[in-house]
C-alpha cells in the first residue's frame, strides 16, 4: 500500500509521557499542510501561545478539552481566566467540536479532564509542525523532569510564542486500600 492511505493506527508515530503523535500527512509526501493524530493525556496544557505564521485546525474526535482562540481583553498569566472584548471565555468542547486558529491568534487547549483525548491536528505550513513534534518528543523523553528553558528556547525556533506557560500535570491516582 502507498503511504498515501494510513489505516488507524499507521503513520509515523512519536509517543512520550506528555503526548502521542502520530503523522498522517507530511511534507514528503508532497502535502502543504502536516496533518497528525494526536492523543493528550490527562493534565496537558499547550499554554497560551501564537504563530506569526502558521495556521492551525484541530477536531476532536473522543473526549473533551478546554479551548480558547481569541485575543484576550488583558493577556494575563493564566489562560483559562481569559475574556475577549466580545465577551468570549475558554469553551469547554466534546468530540465533534473543531477550533480553526489563524495565523497571530493567541490560543490553547487543555486536557482537563482524568482521559486521554483523541483529535486531528493540521498545521500549515508544512513541515514545520513535523519538527516541531520531532524536537519536543526527544526533550519530553530525556529524562524525568523536562527543561523549561529548553522548550522555551525550541518553541521560539518554530514560531511559537508563548504567552503563558506550557504545563503537564497527570491527575494523581487515587490510592487503594487493601
Amino acid at each position: 500500500m502507498s503511504d498515501l492511505i494510513r489505516l488507524p493506527g499507521e503513520g509515523r508515530k512519536l509517543v512520550t509521557k506528555a503526548q502521542e503523535v502520530t503523522f498522517k500527512a507530511t511534507g514528503a509526501q508532497g502535502s502543504s499542510a502536516s496533518i497528525f493524530e494526536v492523543v493528550v493525556p490527562p493534565g496537558f496544557d499547550t499554554g497560551g501561545h501564537y504563530h506569526e505564521e502558521a495556521e492551525e485546525f484541530f477536531y476532536i474526535l473522543e473526549g473533551e478539552l478546554e479551548l480558547l482562540a481569541f485575543e484576550p481583553t488583558e493577556r494575563t498569566d493564566d489562560w483559562l481566566d481569559w475574556e475577549s472584548v466580545d465577551g468570549d471565555r475558554v469553551v469547554r468542547a466534546p468530540a465533534g467540536s473543531s477550533m480553526f486558529v489563524p495565523p497571530n491568534t493567541p490560543h490553547a487547549f487543555r486536557n482537563a479532564t482524568d482521559k486521554p483525548v483523541r483529535m486531528l491536528f493540521q498545521s500549515n505550513p508544512s513541515p514545520e509542525h513535523e519538527q516541531y513534534f520531532e524536537e519536543i518528543a526527544e526533550i519530553w523523553s530525556a529524562g524525568d523532569s523536562v527543561d523549561p528553558e529548553a522548550v522555551r528556547r525550541m518553541r521560539s525556533r518554530y514560531d511559537v510564542k508563548q504567552i503563558t506557560p506550557m504545563r503537564f500535570e497527570p491527575p494523581v491516582a487515587a490510592a487503594t486500600t487493601s
